[in-house]
C-alpha cells in the first residue's frame, strides 16, 4: 500500500511538473536552463532575499546555515565567529543541547493553547520568573518590541487608576538616543530619523531627556511629574552603540521615581539575563525597577519569548480583554524559557560575561594604543561592548566597511551610527576566539583599512553626524 502510494504522489507531482508553464507558480522558484548559482548557495539566497523580501535590513553579506556556540558555518562551509549574537538573542550560544532538547521534548505534546485555556508550562514558567527577579507577577509576551508595548499599556493604565491622571492625559518620558523596537508607540520615542520619517503621525505623550542626566530628569518630573505614568530607560543603550550611564544615575533615577510617584520601568531585552556581567544590567547599581521588560536571550535564540515584570500593585490594573497575545505565554515557549534560564544559571554566564568582557576590553584597549587615531572609545560591560571610530580619521571609510574587512577574516559583527562596531558575542564564547577577534580586528586596521582607504579617496563617506528632527541635535557626533 505504501509503495502504491509514493507511485500515485510521484504521477501528480510529474503531471504537476509537465503543466506549470501554462500556470502561475506557486511552489517555488520556477527552473531555468541557465547556469545559475545552486539554489543553496550565498549568492543565490542573498539574490531571493533581495527579490522577495522587503528591504528594511541591511545585512552584512553573509548567510548563516549551520550553528553551534559562538561558531557559524555558511552554505559554502566557511567557519565564523559570532561577535553579535543575534543582538543578545543568542546568550546561551546558538543550538544550545539542552534548550534544543527542551524544544523538542515539548513540541511534540503541545505547541499552543492560547490564554483562553490553561496550559502546564506557563504558570511553572512564571513561578520560576518572577521568583528569579524578585516580582509577583509576569505578563508574557513574545517579542521584546511587545514586551515595550504592554509595559507602555500597563504604566499608563495604572497611571490614570492609580495615580489619578486626567482621562488621555498620561504622559511617558524616555531618553534621547534610546532604541525599544519599531512599532509605532516605540518610535513616537525615537530619536532616530530613519524610524520617524514618513511615518506619523507620531503618537502624542511623550517627553525626551538626555540619557544620563538625572539633572534633567529631575527638572521634567518637577514641571510635569503629576501627569507622568513612567521613565522608560535602556540601563546600558544598545544600539545607540552601548552607552553606558555615569555612575550613580541608575541609583538618582530610583530615587527621583519614587519621589515623584513614576514608574521605572527598565528596558532589559538586549542588556538583561547575563549579557553585561550581571543578571540585570540595573544590578550594577543594585536598583529594583517598578517593571523590567525581558526578552531575546529569554528565549536562548530558539522562539521569541517575551515577559514583563511588575508587581500586583502595579500590573493588577489590566484587567481581562485589556491586554493579551495568543502566543504570549505559550506552552512551548515556556519550556523554551525555563531550559535558558537553566543554562544562564549552570553554566554561570553572569561570571562568564564579567570575566570574559574584562579580557576583551584589555585586548582592544591594547588595540586603540596601536591605532590612537583611529579608535575614538572602548566601552562596555561584561560582553557588551562596542569599538567607537574616530569618523575623521576613518574616513572616507565607514563601520559597515570595517564589518565588511572584518567578515572576510571570520568574524561577524555589526555597526551602528556608521562610526560604531558593537561586539557582542554568546557569552559561551571562548578565550581563544575572543583573541582570535581581536586579532582580526587588528588586521583590519593594520592592513585592509589603508587598502580601503586608498579604494574609496574622493568619495563623499557617509555622514554620522545626523540632526535629530525631534530636538535638532547631532546625537552621535
Amino acid at each position: 500500500m505504501a509503495a502504491a502510494t509514493r507511485r500515485l504522489i510521484q504521477r501528480v507531482s510529474t503531471t504537476r511538473l509537465s503543466t506549470a508553464g501554462a500556470r502561475r507558480s506557486y511552489g517555488g522558484v520556477p527552473e531555468s536552463n541557465s547556469k545559475a548559482p545552486s539554489s543553496s548557495s550565498s549568492q543565490r539566497l542573498m539574490e531571493l532575499e533581495s527579490e522577495f523580501s522587503a528591504h528594511n535590513y541591511h545585512p552584512v553579506p553573509v548567510v548563516f546555515s549551520r550553528g553551534n556556540g559562538s561558531t557559524i558555518w555558511d552554505p559554502e562551509g566557511k567557519k565564523y565567529i559570532d561577535f553579535l549574537a543575534a543582538y543578545s538573542a543568542v546568550n546561551q550560544g546558538h543550538c544550545h543541547p539542552k534548550i534544543i532538547k527542551a524544544l523538542q521534548e515539548q513540541v511534540q505534546k503541545l505547541t499552543l493553547s492560547s490564554r483562553a485555556f490553561y496550559n502546564d508550562k506557563f504558570p511553572v514558567f512564571a513561578e520560576r520568573l518572577t521568583n528569579m527577579f524578585g516580582y509577583e507577577m509576569v505578563l508574557p509576551m513574545n517579542t521584546g518590541a511587545e514586551g515595550v508595548e504592554t509595559a507602555l499599556k500597563v504604566a499608563r493604565k495604572w497611571g490614570h487608576e492609580k495615580k489619578h491622571i486626567p482621562k488621555d492625559e498620561a504622559l511617558i518620558v524616555s531618553c534621547c538616543g534610546c532604541f525599544h523596537g519599531r512599532t509605532l508607540a516605540v518610535i513616537s520615542m525615537s530619536c532616530d530619523n530613519d524610524a520617524t520619517r514618513g511615518f506619523g503621525p507620531l503618537l502624542p505623550g511623550n517627553l525626551k531627556v538626555d540619557f544620563g542626566d538625572a539633572d534633567s530628569l529631575e527638572k521634567i518630573f518637577k514641571e510635569k511629574g503629576d501627569k507622568i505614568a513612567g521613565f522608560l530607560f535602556e540601563p546600558i543603550q544598545g544600539e545607540a552603540g552601548v552607552v553606558i550611564p555615569p555612575a550613580g544615575y541608575l541609583k538618582a533615577v530610583r530615587e527621583l521615581c519614587t519621589k515623584h510617584n513614576v514608574l521605572m520601568i527598565a528596558d532589559e531585552v538586549q542588556s538583561g539575563l547575563a549579557r553585561s556581567g550581571k543578571m540585570l544590567a540595573c544590578d550594577w547599581e543594585e536598583i529594583r525597577p517598578d517593571m523590567v521588560i525581558l526578552g531575546k536571550a529569554l528565549g536562548g535564540g530558539v522562539i521569541p519569548v517575551s515577559a514583563v515584570l511588575a508587581d500586583k500593585d502595579v500590573m493588577l490594573h489590566i484587567k481581562p480583554g485589556q491586554h493579551g497575545s495568543t502566543f504570549g505565554g505559550n506552552p512551548l515557549a515556556s519550556a523554551v524559557a525555563m531550559a535558558s534560564l537553566d543554562v544562564i544559571e549552570e553554566e554561570k554566564l553572569v561570571e562568564r560575561s564579567a570575566s570574559l568582557g574584562e579580557e576583551l576590553r584589555i585586548q582592544l584597549n591594547k588595540i586603540k594604543k596601536q591605532f590612537p587615531d583611529h579608535i575614538k572609545e572602548v566601552r562596555g560591560r561584561g560582553l557588551f561592548n562596542a569599538v567607537e571610530f574616530d569618523s575623521k580619521s576613518l574616513s572616507p571609510v565607514s563601520a559597515y566597511d570595517i564589518c565588511l574587512s572584518l567578515k572576510e577574516r571570520g568574524v561577524l559583527a555589526k555597526p551602528t551610527h556608521n562610526t560604531i562596531v558593537r561586539l557582542t558575542p554568546p557569552l559561551s564564547i571562548s578565550s581563544d576566539e575572543l583573541r582570535e577577534g581581536s586579532k582580526a580586528l587588528r588586521d583590519v586596521l593594520e592592513v585592509d583599512l589603508p587598502k580601503l582607504q586608498k579604494i574609496n579617496a574622493g568619495k563623499t563617506p557617509v555622514s554620522h553626524l545626523t540632526e535629530c528632527d525631534r530636538c535638532g541635535r547631532s546625537l552621535y557626533a
